[in-house]
Formats: structure tokens, sequence, C-alpha cells
């Protein structure tokens, strides 16, 4: 299945949290943190203004971004997880 994010949405998928901190510590799955840090699959045509203009997203797909750590709503497609969030959501994108 396809899908297409409506406009300023953005569906991302979700990267994996570090299993081992910088100082070669091994963490079990209860204390990892909820990862904060994915790369963008689809992206919703963006936001209209009062004027009814389109804006475009600042971000397309292939880019690494950083959001919120509760922000947008998870799904499940074709066995794999992913991220729809709104693009007020993203905080920054990774270079």
């Amino acid at each position: 299945m396809k899908i297409q994010p409506l406009a300023d949405r953005i569906m991302v998928k979700v990267l994996e949290a570090k299993e081992v901190t910088k100082g070669g510590i091994l963490l079990p799955d209860t204390a990892k943190e909820k990862p904060q840090e994915a790369e963008v699959v689809a992206v919703g045509k963006g936001k209209i203004s009062n004027e009814g203009k389109t804006i475009a997203p600042e971000v397309k797909v292939g880019d690494k971004i950083l959001f919120g750590k509760y922000s947008g709503t998870e799904i499940t497609l074709d066995g794999k997880e992913y991220l729809i969030l709104k693009e007020e959501d993203i905080l920054a994108i990774a270079k």
C-alpha cells in the first residue's frame, strides 16, 4: 500500500534507538530512550495560507529530521512502523 500525506503532514521512518552509549555501555530495551530522529519517506503538498496559496514544506523525501519526543501518530504499513506528523512538529533537519 502507498500513502500520500495530506496538507502539511510528513510520513517518516523512525531510526532505531542506540543500543550502545558513547562509552561502550550496552543498553537494555527498557533503558533506551524513545528515538527522536527519522528519515522522511513521504511529504504532503503543503499548508494552505489564509489567502488560499499552498506553502510548500521545507523538508523533502530522504531528509533526516529531529522531531519532538511525543509528536505524531504511529502507523504500521506492510509490517513496518512509521510516524505521521505535522511539519510544525519537526525541530530540525540533520545534515
